[in-house]
């Protein structure tokens, strides 16, 4: 008799509990403030609108020191040769990931107040760097012309949306012996991504570590490319 007591209790107990159920609903408001030094460099004549190349660099560039975006990418291309475009380069701070709604803020203000072609606008960036900006395009495909990812991991999200960014025309490098991001990461999202875009293509080169970027980025042919590039136009292969 006192478990079949006890059983009861415990009935009752749950019915008073569902009785006691609540619906509502929460307001609220969370504000992020967030900050991102950059480089900006800034072609020789601007009275014309110039394209902008936005790179994004690998985390062993994070920090405060500003210089370190220039170590690899368009900036080192800089050193010694001239880009008749604009070229963004943002330093991820120290501790911190590449935000996607930080940079398109950033490409904004950086629209704003230059003397940019809104339909020549290019993303790149290498390892980690290649890894936000696949998250970014995918956020904001509307934003850009041309896509360079170079030795770079994806996260679900682009290979889930990939079709969203079917019209942009896109580079994808890799090196075979990558022992810190595994080159699969790039067939997949190539893969992915031939299932509707007609203009991607995947260079894996076959002697390569992780510095598969180099060779890319220190060469005149994909700034060439990009170039050629133009959004809601016919894009030249």
């Amino acid at each position: 008799m006192k478990y079949l007591f006890i059983a009861t209790a415990f009935l009752l107990s749950l019915n008073s509990f569902s009785q006691n159920d609540v619906i509502g609903t929460l307001k609220t408001e969370i504000v992020q403030k967030r900050e991102l030094t950059f480089a900006l460099h800034i072609p020789k004549h601007t009275k014309d609108k110039k394209p902008l190349i936005v790179f994004l660099h690998g985390s062993g560039e994070k920090g405060t020191d500003i210089e370190k975006v220039k170590e690899h990418g368009p900036f080192k291309y800089l050193k010694s040769h001239e880009l008749d475009a604009y070229v963004l380069a943002p330093q991820c701070p120290e501790n911190e990931y590449w935000n996607e709604e930080v940079l398109y803020r950033l490409i904004l203000k950086i629209q704003k107040e230059n003397n940019i072609d809104s339909s020549r606008i290019y993303l790149t960036g290498l390892s980690m760097g290649a890894w936000g900006a696949w998250n970014l395009v995918v956020a904001h495909p509307e934003t850009f012309a041309a896509l360079v990812l170079i030795a770079g991991y994806v996260d679900r999200i682009p290979m889930i949306e990939n079709c969203k960014i079917a019209t942009i025309p896109t580079r994808i490098f890799h090196g075979l012996l990558d022992d810190v991001v595994n080159v699969e990461y790039s067939i997949a999202m190539y893969k992915k991504l031939k299932t509707c875009n007609t203009n991607v293509t995947l260079t894996i080169f076959d002697d390569a570590n992780h510095d598969s970027w180099s060779r890319v980025y220190d060469n005149q042919e994909i700034y060439d490319w990009m170039f050629k590039q133009i959004k809601n136009r016919q894009n030249e292969n």
